[in-house]
């Protein structure tokens, strides 16, 4: 018996660091938790991403995504990430907002209202984003923006008096802040929550963007549309610096290169797509109001500079200094 072991030895450990050796070749698997539907652009350039990916790296890389929040929802996909739960996740940034003031700065009304004003936004917060990233062992990949957040109600308005006492949809403190200066009430809803809360009566209008709204069909809850394109926030992918820092130089260079092709594809989508969208929501049935009345404008604008106030007092040094950057 001994003699037979013996004679096996060499054949079973020849084996064995074949194996091993497969398995160190074998390719890099990695999870993506997305939390918009599969139509949405967002979710796309997300695929489209990790499509890249793979073909940049000959499949030494492969990303699977998972859309729709079915792996983690919104508020907790920065600690999955942070944890390795998965090794990327796409979200809402602002929605960080009650962890650091920095990152809400997209949500602030009225400080952009088109996209080139915007892209001036991101690069002059994205550095401070980034080192907060990487405080929280976190990597910054790409962001993309969203369409302009414009307002959808049950009935029309003409005047500031109007919201008093609406319950709207919010989904961030900023938009939270807001909907309370509106003289409306604030309720926090995920999207795929939103057509059931207005049918429930949980909400009567909301603040968000038509792609939102083509994506929950808001012409089958809400009548009218007001385009006041308040803000334009934005989502960013994040990946998780340990996992990244493991992966080959060769490889880490495919994917910063990836995310680089994904940010440009990214705010060329939202920019084209943004009049088709609207147009949507109007052949189906919406009163699309291409600008809000008087009082409501008015009253906005003022709600922009009263937030830019607050969020200049709560974002210190750093605020200031992206503002000061952005306005140059």
């Amino acid at each position: 018996m001994i003699l037979s072991k013996n004679r096996f030895a060499p054949a079973m450990l020849a084996g064995l660091l074949g194996l091993a050796g497969a398995t160190a070749q074998a390719a890099d698997k990695w999870n993506m938790t997305v939390e918009n539907p599969e139509g949405n652009s967002i979710t796309q350039v997300a695929k489209a991403f990790a499509e890249d990916v793979e073909r940049a790296t000959d499949g030494e890389l492969k990303i699977r995504v998972h859309s729709n929040s079915v792996l983690f929802k919104r508020p907790e996909v920065k600690r999955a990430v942070q944890t390795g739960q998965v090794q990327l996740g796409d979200m809402l940034i602002s929605a960080l907002g009650n962890e650091d003031p920095i990152f809400e700065v997209d949500s602030v009304p009225f400080l952009v209202r088109g996209y080139d004003d915007a892209k001036k936004l991101w690069q002059a917060s994205r550095p401070a984003i980034e080192q907060r990233l990487e405080k929280d062992g976190l990597k910054l990949l790409y962001a993309m923006p969203w369409s302009p957040q414009s307002i959808y109600t049950q009935q029309p308005v003409t005047s500031m008096a109007d919201f008093e006492g609406m319950k709207f949809r919010a989904y961030n403190p900023a938009t939270s802040r807001m909907v309370e200066l509106m003289g409306a009430i604030p309720t926090v809803i995920n999207v795929t929550e939103v057509p059931q809360a207005f049918s429930t009566g949980m909400i009567n209008g909301m603040l968000t963007s038509p792609t939102t709204g083509v994506d929950t069909q808001a012409w089958d809850f809400a009548k009218h549309y007001y385009d006041v394109r308040a803000f334009i926030p934005k989502n960013f992918v994040i990946v998780n610096a340990r996992a990244f820092k493991r992966l080959p130089e060769a490889t880490q260079t495919a994917v910063l290169e990836a995310a680089a092709r994904a940010k440009e594809k990214g705010w060329a989508t939202a920019e084209a797509e943004t009049a088709e969208l609207i147009e949507t929501l109007a052949k189906n049935g919406m009163q699309v109001h291409a600008d809000a009345p008087d009082d409501v404008e008015q009253g906005l604008r003022t709600i922009g500079e009263t937030m830019t106030r607050e969020w200049l007092d709560k974002s210190g040094a750093d605020g200031a200094a992206i503002i000061e950057q952005y306005r140059q």
